[in-house]
């Protein structure tokens, strides 16, 4: 159906947003945002001309509403494919499936992001309780808005940042872009928007809880590799303690199981350390759907 050409950067945006109805929210927040982005810039470059000229007058180099939806889907098949990670061979048993996970580049990834939330947890955590706690004290001077605000703006940068972690990390798909851009728009309007926006809040709950999370993550995976690599050493210590070497003036030489008795306790740790894998990813998958809960305002509206 062929729908009237847009007459405004809004009617544009409401088409363009139509156009990718049905495709993944992030990837409909990077569209919008640079078609805005452009648009308004095309508008501020004709001061004389409104936004229905400058429309008309871009028209065949930037492209329809449904012609710019439909590049930016044939872009993302393109990145996707060029960054999809190799696929693990498919495994035709259980026992393949199980230990498999060892394969699967994302098993992986998403145990070095368990290792890494407990850092960026403790960052997010200091900037969100810093800033709130400073707003609320300035609150009373002049100085108390611009410094709020700054501070809004600072977590929505950091929510990219984080959303950059997590599709690296994770595979999940999060905004490149920005909300909506700023082109064009008065600095009261700006304020309003960026107030009124869901993510605002639910950035600044992302930053709170990333410490609790974290923490649980580091945990997990700090006291499963240990525990697995502990009972896979087994035997190597005691047949270390039954010959009285010393490794960095350490002696094992205490009284010990025989090393065949210890057997079991490596293959234990063998199974807790593929657990522990299967874990990672799955706790990888689950934190995707929490970032982009909290971190894409489009999820669900």
């Amino acid at each position: 159906m062929n729908r009237p050409a847009p007459r405004s950067i809004d009617q544009y945006l409401s088409q363009l947003n139509d156009a990718l109805r049905g495709e993944d929210p992030a990837l409909t927040q990077d569209a919008l945002y640079d078609a805005e982005e452009y648009l308004r810039a095309e508008v501020a470059q004709h001061p004389g001309k409104t936004e229905a000229d400058v429309l008309e007058l871009i028209a065949s180099t930037y492209g329809a509403p449904d012609e710019v939806a439909e590049a930016y889907r044939t872009t993302e098949k393109t990145v996707r494919a060029a960054t999809r990670p190799i696929a693990p061979p498919p495994r035709h048993t259980a026992l393949g499936r199980f230990f498999g996970v060892y394969a699967d580049s994302r098993a992986w990834t998403a145990l070095f992001y368990m290792l890494l939330a407990m850092v960026t947890g403790i960052f997010y955590f200091t900037v969100a309780v810093t800033g709130l706690a400073m707003s609320a004290g300035l609150a009373i001077l002049i100085i108390g808005v611009p410094f709020f605000l700054l501070f809004i703006g600072l977590t929505r940068v950091l929510s990219l940042v984080e959303g950059r972690i997590v599709e690296g990390l994770l595979g999940v798909r999060m905004p490149r872009r920005p909300l909506r851009s700023t082109q064009g728009i008065g600095l009261v309007a700006r304020i309003k928007e960026m107030l009124l926006d869901r993510r605002t809040w639910t950035t600044l709950l992302y930053m709170l809880v990333m410490l609790p999370l974290g923490i649980l993550y580091f945990t997990i995976a700090v006291c499963g590799i240990a525990l697995s690599l502990g009972c896979i050493a087994a035997p190597v210590l005691s047949i270390l303690n039954q010959l009285g070497l010393t490794v960095n003036d350490v002696q094992f030489n205490g009284e010990v199981l025989g090393w065949p008795l210890t057997l079991p306790f490596a293959a234990f740790g063998v199974l807790l350390l593929t657990a522990v894998m299967h874990g990672a990813r799955a706790l990888g998958q689950l934190h995707g759907s929490i970032a982009r809960a909290l971190l894409l305002s489009q999820d669900g509206e």
